[in-house]
């Protein structure tokens, strides 16, 4: 009889173990949609029937990937709960046959993992009876779902703390990371480690060798038993007991509201469903996943945190350009300046992009503190296991250092990363252009100055362009590239190229005073200069922004930036845009008294050995503000937050902006614009474009002119249109 073919999974028996390799059909990763899911239950349920089948392995025939999770463009499109209550139930059922394929037909199951095995991926992992992960530096492991605004709805909020320990699961699914295969052997997720090329032999070696053997192997929490270190006798008192179990919870559930302010429902959502799970059973706990899942996949919170998961994907596949230009080729890139920026750029240059680098400052002690800068970069990694300590050595030697240009006579990039001067940028571009060949990009790394400001009077203006990048930029996940009508197109593809190796998301904006990511932040922070001149505090301006979304309070990073900088930035904005940004005359008279942040250990907050502390009380008497007044969090948050989509919307408008997605994205990944709000494009479509201009020409009637509506949103407003 013939055996049965299938679209998305290739199948083979031997000598009584099936081997099933996922190869999801027209996609370049496997993920679970229906159809993907309905085919993986025939094969379940030929395994549970044919007696033939001893014994069951799961890989894939993808490299690279294991199961990266369910489909979420299919998960996007589910808006009745009670239809992704009965999907996500049959997933879960689907889920619980594999791991019964051993503990009530006696068959063992392998999960042979390699590349991302995360969500829905690690949960059928997790039924299996056996993990065996590759140590490819693309094995990943994880529950990353609260990323995207839900919770495991596989069974993984509850078999990840019988696996791993209560403790260790609710670090992982409450906080989304990966983890890599090593650590993942050792807290109990994978029972073994080996190199890809040998995988499935292993897992076919155990697979044989757990025929006939019972289900249950030892629980993360009983290979806690045999360490018996005080951090694991500590644990044990805490998952142990039902006194330590609360506290654990507890403890637990005033962390995450503390972190996320309330605004992101799905990390609470699954440390229920956990709590469930221990206090009142598995089923209870089954029952309690599917429930907070349902509930939360059709949630605005989660529709917001899909699309930008969708918006950043497709960005990966952007080139930034609409036409046919090639990025050339890039192997040696020049950085001028060993700052805070410049350092965070080579390190770039190097841990990701695998680039040669030629750092040039004006001293060799700067050349110097550059080095190490990388170098502790990578030695944190060698700590983690993420490379070897030969690994590392070697990306040191890609590193060169100068205080003169000798050796930039082959570098295909050179990025400037020097003080934010407009006649030193200028001077560095003529330089560059002496000692280097037609074929160089001059990359300038500016927050503010018009690029085409910086190319006036260059030999080869086509082949400057901005990289904006954020600090640190080791850390920080954007890159915004600016454009001027002289850019040529290859130079743009090969700067967006060279910042997807970088590791970044990539961003391609038309050039202006500020770009966007500065000049949107603009009228936002200026506002905060107009709240305190009324006498509105500074803790209260921080903490209904905070509580808005964003990770700090505007007062805290115009600390953190430098008030110095600010003022400067703002007096820049305000030649450009008029009275709309004029600067509060604040600012200024904090510089003058000396206060310029954190870095000085003297601005709006206190700070003791670089530690920030409260408010500086002083700062009121040097601004001269009236007593302080009471001012609800909703007005502050609606004052300062409109400002910003507004500012969005004008640069959708004048061309800035290629599009809304790309305001999105650089609002979050650049600025902490909030991301369960989607981006301001995102947040504007939510509230409505009408219910927005209506609340702007409120503000506009009280406070004057910077709060006029944006004509792209009147027009949005009459039509009904929106923007994503």
């Amino acid at each position: 009889m013939a055996q049965p073919t299938y679209k998305n999974f290739t199948v083979t028996v031997d000598d009584g173990v099936a081997t099933v390799l996922m190869d999801k059909a027209d996609s370049p990763v496997n993920s679970i949609s229906p159809d993907f899911a309905g085919e993986l239950a025939e094969i379940i349920e030929r395994v549970e029937t044919d007696g033939d089948i001893k014994a069951l392995v799961i890989g894939s025939s993808k490299r690279n990937n294991f199961l990266a999770g369910a489909d979420i463009p299919w998960l996007f499109t589910l808006e009745d709960s009670s239809d992704a209550l009965e999907l996500i139930t049959a997933g879960q059922g689907l889920f619980q046959r594999i791991e019964d394929l051993h503990v009530k037909h006696g068959k063992p199951v392998v999960a042979a993992i390699d590349g991302a095995c995360l969500g829905g991926g690690c949960e059928l992992a997790l039924a299996a009876s056996i993990r065996v992960a590759t140590d490819n530096k693309k094995t990943l492991l994880g529950q990353p779902e609260v990323k995207i605004g839900v919770i495991p709805g596989g069974g993984g909020t509850q078999r990840l703390p019988k696996l791993v320990g209560i403790t260790t699961a609710l670090d992982l699914i409450l906080t989304g990371k990966n983890i890599r295969p090593h650590k993942a052997r050792k807290i109990g997720l994978v029972d073994e480690v080996c190199p890809s090329e040998v995988l499935m032999a292993v897992a076919t070696k155990r697979a044989t060798s757990a025929i006939g053997t019972k289900a249950k192997g030892p629980s993360g929490l009983e290979r806690l038993k045999g360490l018996l270190s005080p951090q694991a006798i500590q644990q044990l008192a805490l998952e142990e007991t039902p006194v330590g179990r609360n506290l654990l919870f507890s403890k637990a559930e005033e962390k995450l509201l503390a972190t996320t302010g309330g605004n992101y429902p799905a990390p609470v959502a699954a440390l229920r469903a956990i709590r469930v799970g221990i206090e009142d059973g598995p089923d209870a706990g089954y029952a309690a996943e599917v429930e907070e899942f349902s509930k939360l996949v059709t949630s605005p919170e989660a529709k917001a945190l899909m699309s930008v998961f969708f918006a950043s994907t497709e960005l990966k596949k952007d080139t930034g350009i609409d036409t046919d230009a090639l990025p050339r080729d890039v192997q040696n890139v020049g950085v001028l300046g060993a700052g805070l920026m410049g350092s965070g750029i080579t390190t770039v240059n190097t841990v990701k992009a695998g680039v040669r680098t030629r750092l040039k400052d004006v001293s060799d002690e700067g050349v110097a503190k550059g080095l190490a800068y990388v170098r502790r970069v990578l030695d944190k990694q060698v700590k983690r296991r993420w490379i070897t300590k030969g690994e590392a050595d070697r990306a040191m030697f890609k590193i060169t250092g100068t205080t003169d240009f000798s050796g930039f006579g082959n570098i295909d990039v050179v990025i400037e990363a020097v003080f934010e001067d407009l006649d030193l940028k200028r001077s560095m571009v003529a330089e560059i252009e002496a000692v280097t060949p037609d074929t160089t990009i001059f990359a300038t790394n500016t927050s503010s100055i018009p690029i085409t400001q910086i190319a006036k009077g260059a030999k080869r203006p086509g082949n400057i362009i901005g990289m904006h990048y954020f600090s640190p930029v080791e850390k920080m996940p954007l890159l915004e590239v600016i454009v001027t009508d002289a850019t040529e197109d290859w130079v743009t593809a090969t700067c967006v190229a060279l910042g997807k190796r970088q590791g970044l998301t990539v961003i391609v904006v038309s050039d202006g005073t500020g770009f966007y990511t500065t000049r949107v932040l603009a009228p936002y922070m200026n506002e905060v200069g107009h709240l305190l001149e009324e006498g509105v505090a500074i803790e209260a301006i921080d903490t209904a922004m905070v509580s808005w979304g964003f990770p700090v309070g505007p007062i805290t990073l115009t600390d953190e930036v430098g008030i110095d900088v600010g003022a400067k930035i703002g007096k820049i904005m305000h030649a450009a845009f008029g009275d709309r940004l004029k600067p509060v005359a604040g600012y200024e008279t904090l510089v003058k008294d000396g206060r310029y942040g954190r870095k000085n250990g003297r601005g709006f907050y206190t700070y003791t050995d670089g530690k920030k502390g409260g408010v500086d009380e002083s700062v009121y008497k040097v601004l001269g503000t009236p007593a302080r007044i009471d001012m609800d969090a909703e007005e502050i948050q609606r004052r300062l937050g409109l400002l910003f989509v507004n500012e969005a919307a004008r640069c959708l408008e004048e061309g800035i902006l290629r599009s809304a997605r790309d305001g999105d994205i650089g609002a979050i990944f650049g600025l902490g614009f909030p991301p369960f709000r989607g981006g301001p494009f995102a947040h504007i479509d939510h509230v409505g474009a009408a219910a927005v201009v209506e609340q702007l020409d409120e503000l506009a009637a009280e406070h004057g002119d910077r709060y006029q509506p944006a004509q792209i949103l009147r027009t949005h407003a009459a039509d009904g249109t929106t923007f994503r």
